[in-house]
């Protein structure tokens, strides 16, 4: 088709992917899912985090050397298909959209919780603020990923100083109360020390997703085989030691106990501790930082999705529309706006309820066709040693079901739907193009 191109322009730096994968990080899972794997878990949510940062590590190190050697837009979507085999290579971009597209209106919804009850709204009113908000992203996001980077940039930056304050401000009451808080280490709720551990493991490692969104704009960042690995290592530590120093001061300043029942519908866990400190005006500054934060999810991962719609309609997956970009390279609109559709329909019904454990689940599948298409690497690309990827492989599947039998249930039948819908696709372009 005249006009049309195929591949997007190289616009960003190793300061911009990194801001990028903070902005995809530092979100949902520091301001509610550290809260629900405290409630799990109890003080052991910190060693949960250390163990979910690296398995995470190892999918990180995966993912570098798989961008580094294939660098276009897609990610494990299109490892899959090069390194693996077409159904895996599906599965992958399937799972990838299931859980981050849930993941999105989540983001949206979370934004809407933190930002009604400062300007005085109704809890009621979150489901229309949310989809506004990802209306008005999906637009940003059209406009080219140069401006999204600068947006995200000034968005990650509030998040961070946020966040800061949270753990300076918060250390002083967390070391005033000595151990008491940190004992017994493992509060099992009802279920083996073990298992909920595992389950909240499993739980944070959502939290570390984010540096996936590196992998998926390969075809967009300046030297792709520096950029990327630098980019996600990078993102990884900063992210770990963030979340670390957040579950301490959280853990240690006001104990997990109150967390087994905190109100997660709204995603407020970390205001809550805030609170309970005594300090609104920190409770304040949460509140900004997570309206901040859910925005930098929000605009990140309509990003990240776009460029798997864009590679999906690129091999004939969904309808080829979607697989093209704009005159001037900058955008794949079709794919944008798709994604916007979708994830501003699910956050006017959504909920948070399930999405973070339905998240995992995908998320751990997902990860696990990186590692396995980083063990197919030849050896004159591969960057690290062999038994990352198979670390990563066999961590990945373990901790998937620690989920709930209901969660991965509904996975692993979405799987199976998603492959009997790519074995009839090619009957059905046809059929629509004659």
């Amino acid at each position: 088709m005249s006009g049309v191109h195929h591949r997007l322009s190289r616009d960003l730096g190793l300061g911009g992917a990194i801001m990028m994968g903070l902005g995809s990080m530092i979100g949902t899972g520091v301001f509610v899912g550290i809260g629900i794997a405290a409630g799990v878990t109890g003080p052991a949510v910190v060693l949960a985090i250390a163990l979910a940062a690296l398995v995470a590590t190892c999918n990180a190190l995966s993912s570098a050397q798989l961008a580094a050697s294939h660098p276009v837009s897609g990610g494990t979507y299109e490892y899959g298909y090069r390194y693996l085999d077409p159904r895996l290579g599906f599965t992958a971009g399937w799972m990838f959209l299931c859980a981050k597209s849930a993941s999105a209106a989540t983001a949206a919804l979370g934004f809407a919780g933190y930002a009604l009850p400062l300007v005085g709204g109704r809890p009621e009113a979150m489901p229309y603020v949310a989809v506004g908000a990802a209306t008005l992203f999906t637009l940003l996001v059209l406009g080219g990923i140069r401006r999204s980077s600068w947006i995200n940039i000034a968005i990650v930056s509030v998040t961070l100083v946020a966040l800061g304050g949270f753990i300076l401000f918060g250390t002083p009451p967390a070391l005033a109360t000595g151990g008491a808080n940190w004992t017994p280490f493992f509060e099992p709720r009802g279920e083996s020390a073990a298992s909920v551990f595992l389950y909240a493991t499993a739980l944070m490692f959502v939290a570390f997703t984010g540096y996936g969104r590196i992998a998926t704009l390969g075809e967009e960042v300046r030297e792709p085989q520096r950029t990327i690995p630098r980019a996600i290592i990078v993102t990884l530590v900063v992210t770990a030691a963030l979340y670390i120093g957040v579950a301490a001061v959280v853990v240690g300043s006001v104990g997990s106990a109150g967390f087994a029942d905190a109100p997660v519908r709204q995603a407020t866990t970390l205001q809550i501790a805030a609170t309970a400190m005594g300090s609104p005006t920190l409770a304040l500054l949460v509140a900004i930082g997570a309206i901040t934060a859910m925005l930098g999810v929000l605009l990140n991962l309509i990003l990240g999705l776009s460029r798997v719609v864009l590679a999906m309609g690129r091999r004939g997956d969904i309808p080829p529309l979607f697989g093209r970009v704009a005159r001037d390279g900058a955008e794949p609109a079709p794919a944008v706006i798709l994604v916007g559709v979708l994830v501003a329909g699910l956050a006017s019904i959504g909920s948070v309820e399930t999405v973070w454990a339905f998240s995992a689940f995908t998320v751990l599948i997902y990860y696990a066709i990186t590692n396995l298409a980083a063990l197919r690497l030849p050896a004159e690309r591969r960057l690290y040693p062999r038994w990352i990827p198979l670390v990563g492989l066999a961590a990945c599947l373990f901790l998937a079901f620690w989920v709930s039998v209901e969660i991965w249930a509904l996975g692993l039948g979405l799987i199976g739907a998603g492959l009997l819908f790519k074995a009839l696709a090619p009957y059905l372009w046809k059929r629509a193009a004659g």
